[in-house]
Formats: C-alpha cells, sequence, structure tokens
C-alpha cells in the first residue's frame, strides 16, 4: 500500500502548522510537567512521573507519525485536473435518485475531510462511489442501509 496522500496546499499547510505546534509547544510543555515531577523526589513511586513520561512517548508517537505523513504528501496543483471526471478536488454537485435532493460536496484526502465544510473523503463510500464518474453518471454508493444512487449533476474545481 502506498504511503503517499494527496493535499491540497491549505491541507498541507495545517498538517505542517501542527506538527510545528506539537514539537514547539507540547514538547516543551510535557518536558515542564516531567521536571516538575522529578522535583518531587522518589520516582519509583511518583505517579506523575509516571503520567508525564507516558504522555512524553505518546506526544513522540504523534509527532513521528505525523513526520510520516507530512514526509510522503504531494500536494496538487488544481490546474493539471481534468474536470469532465469526479475527481480528488472536485466539487461535484449531486442528486439523490430516490429523493430529489441536491447535494454539493468537495473530494478531499481523509485529512482534510470536514462535512461542515461540505468536504468528503475519497475513501468514505461516497466520495468511492463518485470518484471517476462523469456528468450524467450515475454512481451506485453501498451504505449501511443499502445502495443509494447519485445522479452526478455538475462538476467542478
Amino acid at each position: 500500500m502506498s504511503l503517499i496522500n494527496y493535499y491540497t496546499a491549505e491541507g498541507l499547510a495545517k498538517l505542517n502548522e501542527e506538527l510545528d505546534h506539537l514539537k514547539n509547544v507540547e514538547r516543551a510543555s510535557v518536558s515542564a510537567q516531567i521536571a516538575e515531577a522529578r522535583d518531587k523526589g522518589d520516582l519509583s513511586e511518583n505517579a506523575e512521573y509516571d503520567a508525564a513520561k507516558e504522555a512524553q512517548g505518546l506526544l513522540e508517537l504523534k509527532i513521528s507519525k505525523l513526520e510520516t505523513i507530512v514526509a510522503n504528501a504531494r500536494v496538487i496543483d488544481e490546474s493539471q485536473l481534468d474536470t469532465s471526471k469526479a475527481l480528488i478536488l472536485s466539487k461535484v454537485k449531486i442528486k439523490n435518485i430516490a429523493n430529489n435532493m441536491v447535494m454539493e460536496y468537495t473530494l478531499v484526502s481523509e485529512k482534510e475531510a470536514n462535512l461542515k465544510e461540505k468536504r468528503i473523503s475519497v475513501d468514505s463510500p461516497i466520495g468511492k462511489g463518485l470518484l471517476g464518474k462523469s456528468l450524467g453518471e450515475i454512481a451506485e454508493v453501498e451504505v449501511p442501509t443499502g445502495i443509494v444512487k447519485f445522479e452526478i449533476i455538475e462538476i467542478s474545481r
């Protein structure tokens, strides 16, 4: 499985900001907690010290994972994308065939997905169903309650 993930420039900037915050703010905070707990004496019976060390381990794991994601991230050049098909970063307007409800979503990577902003992951059931479809095509999306059919009525960037 490929580790490469595709992001918008904005999405990658957010990842870098989060990584910077973890390294420069959170790391210093955890180090201060460890130092404070160490100053309280006997480390063998010091629950604060154990908790701070565990928090440090979890933080370092999170930093490591985020560094790997950033190292394997690729920014998508939206100007080079084909607008005839639904691809990552496509803004797709769809109509539910069953109830004629019209929705509009932007297809993004999993890390950038945010339903409030109408940004759905290409790895979600709807995202997978829409990928590669053209204007006017019917996307059959398998959801836990069965199959939902969506007609693609507009694709834009």
